[in-house]
């Protein structure tokens, strides 16, 4: 078959000027690589050059045939042109792959000319092959030829390379787990594919415990990889956003709104700019608020507290929520515009019972962990991680806290392990343990709320009191306003009030501070 090659004229290489080595010359003294025919593209104001290069080729190798094709361009780095007269180019040119094969000759035109020609073969409007030349090597006369041929062996190959490093972005996003319960590796996949391409705003839904906040956080490490956001990750807890508070931790507040120096805020919408704010248990969120954001996430523009200028700030969101927003939405308790600027990409995370096929690899990663933070590696006895894994595949085995519960008792397992080693009697200890608390928490809302932010056995007059603290921690916009609603009545009869260090140290006691209920899942 006939070699055909389709290429520019080179306007300065051609010429010779650089080592006297000119592309479109020497491509015709190639060995091994006959040209049968050259067409060469060039625009009436290098005529003479054309041809000067077609009698040079024709000397060299007097059986190519040279035929010179003019196509004037008003602007060879105009993309738009260049493609589009060379379309025209290909769409009249009537190729004949069964006698002739064809080649484009990168090397020479412009950059826009390449990336044209690369387009029209790789969519095979120009059935051909691509050329690249290089000058003389060392003491060559000749120079460098190379062949890139778009063939599906190569694709195949790239292929496999992509499909490697989605799978490192799957591994990244199910934080090195290898899980085998086939829908949430299929949720995974798809969040990856979502995550990677868009800006959109993406939904996590899921009971308590079910892994949301860490989630987000592995979303929001790939789109920092691959360089969809440059700023940090903000986190908010949406529960903790009561009272006058709120709106001023959302969009900041200037100092003209108390006229008090120091109370100026810059809001964390403010500080999530150029990143990802990730709005956790929005389900909590007040109306007022809801209103509030929904603008903001649609313009990208609010008002700060105080202030008469609107504050720019461009973020991506992820959002977290335990229960059914739609559900909030028909019961008046959560905006249907919001729910609707929010639910493009929803994604629900599967309950710890629904996944008893990856528990095996959460033990591993939940002992890991405890390594970590305990400083000592700790395993299980045979019999007691048969007897463990039991429990937790069991159908009557409820884990109504998901992976907090589950990750808290190995935690629990591994503290109490003696000589690094967790035993079948700690094993039924800590499943009867786990049976109490959750026979207790079915029956009392006190036990159920201590029950998400702490493993801890506490004595039965102490359940109701802590919930207290809890929920006062919670609605409260600073420590120091929740010190002072829980120890109003007490503060006149002590010499020190320091409500927030009371408050600090109460919560000590149960392992607990004043973030932990702020930013827990």
């Amino acid at each position: 078959m006939r070699n055909v090659v389709l290429g520019f004229l080179g306007t300065q290489l051609d010429m010779g000027k650089r080592r006297r080595w000119r592309p479109s010359i020497s491509l015709c003294q190639t060995e091994g690589f006959h040209v049968d025919r050259f067409e060469l593209l060039y625009d009436r104001k290098f005529s003479r050059l054309a041809h000067d290069v077609r009698r040079e080729i024709e000397r060299v190798s007097p059986d190519t045939e040279v035929l010179l094709v003019q196509m004037d361009l008003d602007d060879p780095w105009d993309l738009q042109e260049v493609y589009a007269k060379l379309f025209d180019f290909a769409k009249d040119y009537g190729f004949d792959e069964d006698r002739e094969r064809y080649h484009i000759h990168l090397t020479t035109g412009t950059h826009v000319a390449q990336i044209c020609w690369f387009l029209l073969s790789e969519s095979r409007h120009i059935p051909a092959a691509l050329i690249q030349t290089g000058p003389p090597r060392g003491d060559e006369e000749i120079g460098t030829f190379d062949l890139i041929d778009l063939d599906l062996g190569r694709y195949d190959a790239l292929q496999q390379r992509f499909d490697q490093q989605t799978r490192e972005y799957g591994d990244l996003l199910k934080g090195g787990i290898e899980t085998r319960n086939p829908a949430y590796n299929a949720l995974i996949d798809r969040i990856e594919q979502v995550a990677s391409i868009s800006d959109a705003p993406i939904l996590l839904m899921g009971e308590s415990g079910t892994g949301k906040s860490e989630l987000a956080q592995r979303i929001y490490e790939l789109k920092l990889q691959r360089r969809r956001v440059k700023g940090r990750l903000v986190q908010v807890n949406c529960a903790t956003l009561r009272g006058g508070g709120a709106i001023a931790t959302l969009f900041g507040q200037r100092r003209s709104h108390t006229g008090q120096p120091g109370t100026e805020r810059s809001g964390l919408l403010r500080e999530a700019d150029g990143g990802v704010l990730f709005l956790d248990e929005i389900d909590e969120l007040g109306m007022e608020e809801q209103a509030l954001l929904l603008h903001a996430l649609e313009t990208g523009r609010y008002y700060p507290l105080g202030s008469d200028s609107e504050v720019t700030s461009r973020f991506q969101v992820i959002a977290g929520a335990s229960r059914d927003l739609a559900t909030l939405v028909a019961e008046d308790r959560f905006r249907l515009d919001l729910l609707s600027r929010l639910n493009l990409w929803t994604f629900r995370l599967p309950a710890l019972r629904d996944r008893t096929e990856d528990l095996e690899a959460n033990l591993r990663f939940e002992l890991a962990r405890a390594e970590k933070i305990l400083g000592t590696r700790v395993g299980f006895n045979a019999d007691a991680a048969d007897a463990w894994l039991r429990f937790a595949r069991a159908p009557d085995t409820p884990w109504p806290g998901n992976f907090r519960d589950f990750g808290g008792a190995i935690l629990r397992l591994c503290t109490l392990a003696p000589r690094g080693r967790i035993t079948r009697a700690q094993v039924d200890e800590e499943v009867e343990t786990l049976r109490r608390r959750w026979r207790m928490a079915e029956n009392d809302p006190d036990a159920r709320l201590v029950g998400e932010v702490t493993d801890l056995t506490l004595d039965p007059f102490d359940v109701p009191q802590l919930a207290h603290v809890i929920r006062i921690c919670r609605t409260a916009p600073t420590i120091s306003e929740a010190g002072r609603r829980l120890f109003a009545a007490s503060r006149e009869t002590r010499t020190s009030r320091n409500d927030a260090d009371r408050l600090r140290k109460y919560l000590a006691r149960f392992d607990l501070t004043w973030a932990s209920l702020h930013d827990d899942t």
